[in-house]
């Protein structure tokens, strides 16, 4: 079964991988470039370098100690790491939270030997409160961590995109159990746009309107552009739209039922029969040299915000503090969220920026 099958073609497949690279479609002012960033397992081999490990193992029948060679293949890791800022626009309350796990694979149970690095980053844009985001934020990750497959990186890539499913699913069922149980029930709703850095891939799951960008030089033109990770769910794209009036519900001014302004997210339990799901897009894309940083952000940041604007604020950043990263990336995180309060965005605002560099 192809489990990424929503993804372009290997490359040297031609004319068809530029076309279907930009996975955001131009006609929503979300800026694209025409990379092809999805490319195919394994890593390239200019990443990797093969080492000889020798181990002693003890024969118990004799006091003879064997010694064997292992060639293991060692890969050459990116550093990543997380940053966030956040602002609370004209709303009475915060509704969005975030989660930055630099080391995530302390937290998975039995994980292969051959996996040294897993982060996981995410962003909760909640809406009708905040009891959603809140919920989502403490335990989609923590689901994810007790359903991560097991096995090798081959293995693992073979069941990701069921685990974040199921993992989604998990979380949305749990926190509707827990609405239905007060009185009132609870009517919050949350989308998410969340980042897991396997080794040296992403894998980006969303649902809703919050979304992730991948900034990479084009050696073509000599620039950073923006490589959009993730799509927009909204009531008036067709397939999403046809979803929900199979269910029953319908779209009116843009929103399911005329209420809810997204078709996909966490919570929302008045709205689930009515179409509005929780099964998230699951995207996957190889790292490279040529990548300096993931953004993921709430719809507040880009309610006022072009792609370009936020590289532009972000790489004067860098320039600002050359000597700093840490620095550098924290500022530009206060200054994009500062920016777009001040630019009327009129929502809160959360912003995470994941640097990534090779190590020295």
């Amino acid at each position: 079964m192809d489990l990424f099958g929503d993804l372009p073609e290997p490359a040297g497949k031609g004319k068809d991988i530029a076309e279907e690279s930009s996975v955001v479609p131009e006609s929503q002012s979300w800026d694209t470039a025409n990379v092809d960033f999805f490319s195919d397992l394994p890593v390239p081999s200019s990443t990797t370098e093969f080492r000889g490990i020798k181990r002693k193992l003890d024969d118990n029948t004799s006091n003879e100690t064997s010694i064997i060679n292992l060639e293991v293949k060692m890969e050459e890791l990116y550093c990543v790491q997380g940053f966030c800022a956040e602002k609370k626009g004209e709303r009475e309350e915060m509704q969005d939270f975030h989660v930055l796990v630099d080391d995530f694979h302390k937290q998975i149970p039995d994980l292969h030997s051959s996996i040294s690095r897993v982060s996981y980053y995410a962003v909760y844009d909640g809406h009708g409160g905040i009891r959603a985001s809140k919920f989502a934020s403490n335990h989609l990750h923590q689901n994810l961590a007790q359903k991560f497959p097991k096995g090798s990186l081959s293995q693992i890539e073979k069941e990701i995109k069921r685990t974040f499913t199921e993992s989604f699913r998990k979380t949305d069922e749990e926190f509707l159990k827990q609405a239905t149980r007060t009185k009132p029930s609870w009517k919050d709703g949350t989308t998410a746009i969340a980042v897991l850095v396997l080794q040296n891939i992403l894998y980006i799951a969303n649902l809703g309107d919050s979304k992730a960008i991948l900034c990479r030089y084009n050696k073509k033109s000599g620039k950073y552009v923006a490589i959009p990770l993730s799509t927009d769910h909204s009531p008036q794209d067709y397939a999403e739209r046809m979803r929900i009036q199979k269910a029953g519900g319908c779209v009116r001014d843009g929103r399911v039922m005329g209420v809810i302004e997204v078709s996909r997210s966490i919570g929302d339990g008045q709205y689930k029969t009515y179409g509005i799901t929780s099964v998230p897009d699951v995207k996957r894309c190889q790292l490279t040299d040529d990548d300096a940083f993931i953004l993921l952000a709430c719809d507040g940041l880009w309610k006022v915000f072009t792609s370009e604007e936020v590289l532009s604020i972000i790489l004067d950043s860098k320039k600002d503090n050359k000597k700093d990263a840490e620095v550098c990336y924290e500022t530009a995180c206060n200054r994009l969220v500062n920016e777009a309060i001040r630019k009327y965005s009129g929502d809160n605002v959360t912003a995470v920026i994941v640097s990534i560099k090779k190590h020295s």
